[in-house]
């Protein structure tokens, strides 16, 4: 449990880099997913940065998913979000609302029901069909991506974080499954290139959309179906009789972290240093040009430097 939380901490505060980064690189000419912006956004230390703290994330999340529940870790890489909130409140001085610190609560105590009412992680392989039905899964990723990078602004913002969140819990689903080294398996290609288009489609997201949109697909998309396929398949259980304090431990987790999905988005600064908030961010940005292309990061404001997930 201490590696899953320790991997939201690092996913939280990448995202914080991340979310600036790819806000600060000079958008493509269409309006779809652009796979030049990965390239571009790795020229911006925030977003190289932020991949080390993803780095290390994903290295301790390889260590909850061997130890815990999928359920469990799921729930605790959704709750990166409080993390993301509560250093964008210290850090870049965002203003959190009563419901939002209560979100944040909130999240806490979903996971200390988790963990009371988490049972051991299964060790079942699942059915033979599961593997493949992984890597079809990421190749799905992939197209969805195609297809949603082709509607209008708002669809296409949670159409790609949910794509995002996809493509991460093929990752969390085949970290399950790998045992040893071996290229001939196919779940070894389901990580890759789920993995991969997901980082894609959210990197896609944060630029070109709604962060907050995309993040909370991203949670949905990255919690449930790796839960569902955990219990069902490869026999992840709870304490006994404690099933129902984990269903609902795992809801409120989800259901907080949600509340905090504009964080994946960093505040920006007005003319006079202030922190915005979101209603007038938008506002702002409609009536003095700000986008996609700007930099957050230059305005006079402190910590100018914001993911997950």
């Amino acid at each position: 449990m201490i590696c899953a939380l320790a991997s939201s901490v690092c996913f939280g505060a990448a995202s914080v880099l991340q979310a600036m980064a790819a806000r600060a690189v000079t958008p493509g000419t269409g309006g779809g997913v652009d796979i030049a912006l990965m390239g571009r956004a790795l020229r911006q230390w925030r977003y190289l940065a932020g991949l080390s703290a993803d780095g290390l994330g994903f290295a301790l999340q390889i260590v909850a998913l061997r130890t815990l529940p999928i359920y469990v870790v799921g729930a605790a890489l959704a709750a990166s979000l409080a993390v993301t909130a509560v250093i964008a409140s210290r850090v870049l001085r965002a203003r959190l609302s009563r419901v939002e610190w209560t979100a944040v609560g909130v999240v806490c105590a979903g996971l200390a029901l988790l963990g009371l009412a988490s049972g051991k992680e299964g060790h079942q392989d699942g059915p033979e069909w599961l593997p493949w039905a992984l890597l079809a899964s990421a190749f799905g990723v992939l197209l969805l991506g195609v297809a949603g990078g082709r509607l209008p602004a708002k669809p296409r913002a949670l159409v790609l974080g949910l794509g995002a969140g996809f493509g991460f819990g093929v990752v969390e689903v085949a970290v399950r499954l790998i045992d040893g080294i071996d290229f001939a398996d196919p779940v070894w290609y389901a990580l890759l290139v789920g993995g991969g288009a997901a980082f894609v489609l959210l990197t896609s997201a944060l630029q070109r959309g709604s962060v907050t949109t995309a993040t909370a697909g991203a949670v949905l998309g990255e919690t449930i179906g790796p839960a569902i396929i955990g219990v069902v398949w490869l026999g992840d259980t709870t304490r006994e009789g404690l099933g129902w304090l984990a269903i609902t431990g795992f809801a409120i987790a989800v259901a907080g972290s949600l509340t905090l999905a504009r964080f994946g988005e960093p505040p920006e600064v007005d003319a006079n240093g202030r922190t915005m908030e979101v209603g007038a961010r938008a506002r702002a940005g409609s009536h003095q040009g700000t986008g996609p292309g700007t930099d957050p990061g230059t305005g006079p404001g402190p910590g100018s430097g914001q993911d997950s997930a």
